[in-house]
């Protein structure tokens, strides 16, 4: 089967990145020149934008309001090679946004509103029992890429759900806030856990020096298989049967939001076209440092 008729579920936070950046460091109240953008964005959208470019078929599961700036977004996502036919479209609840602020020395602060995903709840996951993709008694099989924007209850109900008891979940928390909602995934037998120092540290409450150090602590926890990085610094592929330890490429780096979530869909995109464990996540790093460099990782 082609890679590019091989759909993988996105499910998560589709919305509008305000993002703003300036060529200049920034602290607690800095006013500074820069550029202020807005891009279909989200975790979810993120990892399918990845995903289409290496030439899988993205099926985006998420919730966006039925008003203009939805409208504007479900067309956008069709454009960049995006499944929209089942997201769930609310007529109450607006579309979410997510607003940051970067400079030379990185994030400085964000705000994700995605109180409509939220809201909207298990409708967005219809599909994976109705039928249309799958049932409880006919479960999807497949890629399912994850993330943490989800309310901790519905992530509890998708962890112990027979709707997934077949798909190889890849699960990433969204950001350090919300590392905690990941719990549910600690101890599945079929979830692979993509996080970074940080949020690995709050996931087994403790700190760690090393991406190393962090993934034998998350299996030590239970975890099946874990991807941790730690921005420039060494990133770690492990399981029960090995540890990798890989540098990324350095690079200038013009763009940190999304960086994860490129990581992590090109390491699924790797796998999924049969290249080992060395060489995936090697794709993955290289991938990720193309693009916080202002590139397009190809």
């Amino acid at each position: 089967m082609n890679a590019s008729t091989v759909p993988v579920l996105c499910i998560g936070s589709v919305l509008w990145d305000v993002i703003g950046r300036s060529a200049s460091h920034m602290r607690r109240g800095s006013d500074v020149p820069g550029r202020i953008t807005r891009l279909p964005g989200g975790v979810a959208m993120n990892i399918a934008m990845t995903l289409s470019r290496f030439g899988l078929r993205p099926v985006l599961l998420t919730a966006i309001g039925r008003d203009p700036e939805g409208d504007e977004l479900v067309a956008a996502c069709a454009e960049l090679g995006m499944v929209t036919e089942h997201v769930y479209r609310s007529e109450d609840l607006p579309t979410d946004r997510y607003m940051a602020v970067e400079g030379a020395n990185g994030l400085i602060a964000a705000i994700a509103d995605a109180h409509s995903l939220e809201a909207a709840g298990d409708k967005i996951l219809r599909p994976l029992v109705n039928g249309t993709l799958g049932t409880e008694t006919a479960p999807y099989q497949g890629h399912v890429a994850l993330d943490g924007n989800l309310t901790h209850s519905l992530l509890e109900k998708i962890a112990q759900s027979p709707a997934f008891a077949d798909a190889d979940l890849r699960v990433a928390p969204a950001s350090p806030g919300k590392a905690e909602r990941l719990l549910p995934f600690l101890n599945h037998r079929r979830a692979t856990l993509y996080v970074n120092l940080e949020e690995a540290g709050l996931l087994c409450q403790t700190e760690f020096k090393t991406s190393r150090d962090a993934a034998i602590g998350l299996l030590s926890r239970g975890a099946l298989k874990v991807l941790v990085t730690d921005g420039g610094n060494s990133a770690t592929e492990a399981d029960a049967d090995d540890i990798i330890c890989q540098t990324p490429p350095e690079v200038l780096v013009t763009r940190v939001t999304g960086a994860g979530d490129t990581f992590m869909a090109a390491h699924i995109a790797a796998e999924a076209s049969g290249a080992d464990r060395e060489t995936a996540l090697s794709r993955a790093l290289h991938a990720a440092a193309t693009y916080v460099s202002g590139e397009t990782p190809l």
